[in-house]
């Protein structure tokens, strides 16, 4: 390994990690190169070393998220629970512990999937695919899921109950209950939000009753 090598990696894991809490807060169009710059502590001129442009440093991020959580959720699962449940339980948990480890994610994501600019929806969004697939298998077209009694659901619906929810929790409930000085991100409110996700996936999950 390149003696340069583990120093360059830790400058631009920093670009990162003051760009999406930047972009985060003020969104794409209002955070400049300077002001990631400088809130790392670097020169400007040391983020186009590794970035040429301001939308790289914003594909990065979003590749990076999408990355960490397949990484996050697939881990979650080795070794793999024998019960379907408890691998619900898993993804469930490891899902609401990445989030809520990273809050600017969540406020991230939520202006990326808002967004209605044509042309700025970042590029990573098209590297999703595994992602989307592990949502698929583990939730909607696993056999075992279904044999175990549980409907088959569209992913869709399943990944915008249990994403949706996360992300309000996270990211919006501090704005609304702001004098209150309520933090989602506390390993207490973290663990209430993982046990409410699972139950609400297991009822979704479900047969619907039958009629009498």
């Amino acid at each position: 390994m390149p003696m340069g090598q583990p120093r360059a990696e830790k400058t631009r894991n920093a670009i990162l990690a003051a760009a999406e809490e930047l972009f985060a807060e003020r969104g794409f169009d209002a955070t400049r190169l300077e002001d990631i710059a400088e809130r790392v502590g670097i020169r400007r001129a040391s983020i186009v070393y590794y970035f040429k442009e301001k939308r790289e440093v914003y594909d990065a991020i979003i590749a990076d998220v999408l990355h960490g959580l397949h990484g996050t959720l697939e881990q979650a699962l080795t070794p793999r629970p024998a019960k379907p449940l408890d691998r619900i339980e898993a993804i469930v948990a490891a899902w609401a512990n990445y989030v809520g480890g990273r809050p600017a994610t969540a406020r991230l994501l939520l202006r990326e999937i808002a967004n209605t600019t044509p042309g700025l929806t970042s590029a990573a969004w098209q590297r999703a695919g595994p992602l989307e697939e592990f949502v698929r298998r583990e939730f909607t077209e696993n056999s075992e899921i279904i044999n175990a009694g549980f409907e088959k659901r569209s992913p869709i619906q399943v990944a915008s109950t249990v994403v949706g929810a996360t992300f309000f929790f996270i990211a919006a409930m501090p704005r609304i209950f702001a004098n209150t000085g309520f933090d989602p991100t506390t390993p207490e409110q973290i663990e209430a939000h993982r046990h409410e996700l699972t139950r609400i996936v297991r009822r979704l999950l479900q047969p619907e009753p039958t009629e009498r």
